[in-house]
C-alpha cells in the first residue's frame, strides 16, 4: 500500500509511528510542515522535519517529544554567557550537528528536499520504504501578531517560534501570517505522492501552524482534492482541548472554534463544491456530540479513542478508521 501522511512535529511524529506500526509493509511518504522553520545564529532550523526524522529514526527524546535523546546544552550555555540574542530557543549540542550540516548544504545550493533526503539516509536506513518530504523547497515562515501597546498600531509581529517557545503562547494571537506562501511551490515528489497514493492521512497536528501551511502551498490542496485515494483526517482536539501543544491559542485567530467538529468542518469535505480536502473526519469518543454538525457539512464522521498512549494504540485506531471507511 502507498500511504501519504500530512504531519507537523510532535503529534505528527507520534501519529506516523502508529501508522508505520499499523502498516508495516507499506510505502509511507510523510509530507512535513516547514513553516515553523527559522534562522538563528546563522543556522537554518527545521523543527518539524527534525522531530519527524529523529522520532521515527529512534534518536528522539521521548519525554520532551522533540530534540535528541541524551542531549546536552553546552553550546547554548556559552551563547548565553556571551550575551547572545535568541538563546531562548533550545539548541542542543547533538541537534547542532544537524543544523550545521543542513545550513552548509543549503548555502551550497542544495534544495531542502535533497538536504532532507540526505539527513534521513542516516536515520531511516532501517526503513527504506519510509520517506520524508518537506512541503516546499521554498522558504515559508509563520508569523503571529501579538498585542504591543508601544507599537504604532498596538500590535507587533513575532516569528511563530518566538511566540511558541519564548512567549509560551501567552499573548493573544491577533492574526497569523505565512510569509512566502504565495511564491512557494510543492517540493519535488509531493504532488506525485498524492496522485499515486492509495491512502492519505491528515495527522492530528496543529490545524493552524502545521497542517494549515501544508494545505496553503499552492498546488497541494488541488492535489489532495484530485487524488483517487480516500483522505482521512484525525482530530488533535479532544474534549475541547488540544492533546499536545497550544492550538487553542491560535484557532481563534483564524475564526475556528476550539472544538474537534469545528476543525473538521474547517478542513472541509471533498464531496461538495467547496475546496474541502477530507472524505472522513475521525474524532475522539468524547466528542461524539459533534458528529451531527460534521456530517451536515458533508463529511463522514467517525469516533474512536484517539489518545496516542503508545504506537500500538495509535496503530489500532488508525486501522479501525481505515477499515470502516473502506467498508
Amino acid at each position: 500500500m502507498r500511504i501519504v501522511v500530512l504531519a507537523g512535529g510532535v503529534g505528527g511524529s507520534r501519529f506516523t509511528q502508529g501508522v508505520r506500526r499499523a502498516y508495516g509493509d507499506a510505502d509511507i511518504t510523510v509530507i512535513g510542515n516547514t513553516a515553523d522553520d527559522i534562522t538563528l545564529h546563522g543556522l537554518r532550523i527545521c523543527p518539524d522535519l527534525d522531530t519527524l526524522m529523529y522520532t521515527l529514526g529512534g534518536g528522539g527524546d521521548t519525554e520532551r517529544g522533540w530534540g535528541r535523546v541524551d542531549e546536552s546544552w553546552r553550546a547554548v550555555e556559552e551563547l548565553r554567557a556571551y550575551g547572545a540574542d535568541n538563546t531562548w530557543f533550545g539548541l542542543g549540542d547533538r541537534d547542532l550537528g544537524t543544523h550545521l550540516f543542513r545550513t552548509q548544504l543549503l548555502a551550497a545550493g542544495v534544495p531542502l528536499s535533497e538536504v532532507t533526503r540526505r539527513l534521513c539516509a542516516r536515520w531511516w536506513a532501517h526503513d527504506p520504504a519510509l520517506r520524508l518530504l518537506p512541503m516546499s523547497d521554498d522558504p515559508v515562515e509563520t508569523w503571529v501578531d501579538v498585542p504591543d501597546p508601544e507599537a504604532a498600531e498596538g500590535r507587533r509581529a513575532v516569528h511563530f517560534q518566538e511566540y511558541w517557545v519564548r512567549l509560551r503562547a501567552e499573548p493573544e494571537a491577533l492574526a497569523v501570517t505565512r510569509v512566502g506562501i504565495e511564491e512557494a511551490r510543492p517540493a519535488p515528489g509531493v504532488e506525485e505522492a498524492l496522485a499515486g497514493a492509495e491512502l492519505v492521512l491528515v495527522g492530528p497536528s496543529n490545524p493552524v501552524v502545521s497542517i494549515g501551511p501544508i494545505l496553503a502551498v499552492p498546488g497541494i490542496r488541488a492535489a489532495l482534492r484530485s487524488t483517487s485515494a480516500p483522505v482521512l483526517g484525525f482530530a488533535g482536539i479532544l474534549h475541547g482541548a488540544p492533546v499536545l501543544g497550544m492550538a487553542h491559542r491560535l484557532l481563534p485567530a483564524i475564526g475556528v472554534e476550539v472544538d474537534a467538529g469545528a476543525v473538521g468542518r474547517h478542513y472541509g469535505s471533498r464531496a461538495g463544491g467547496s475546496d474541502g480536502v477530507l472524505d472522513a473526519w475521525v474524532m475522539d469518543t468524547g466528542d461524539e456530540t459533534s458528529v451531527g454538525a460534521v456530517e451536515a457539512a458533508g463529511l463522514r464522521a467517525l469516533v474512536d479513542d484517539l489518545v496516542m498512549s503508545s504506537p500500538d494504540a495509535t496503530a489500532a485506531f488508525v486501522r479501525r478508521a481505515v477499515e470502516r471507511v473502506a467498508a
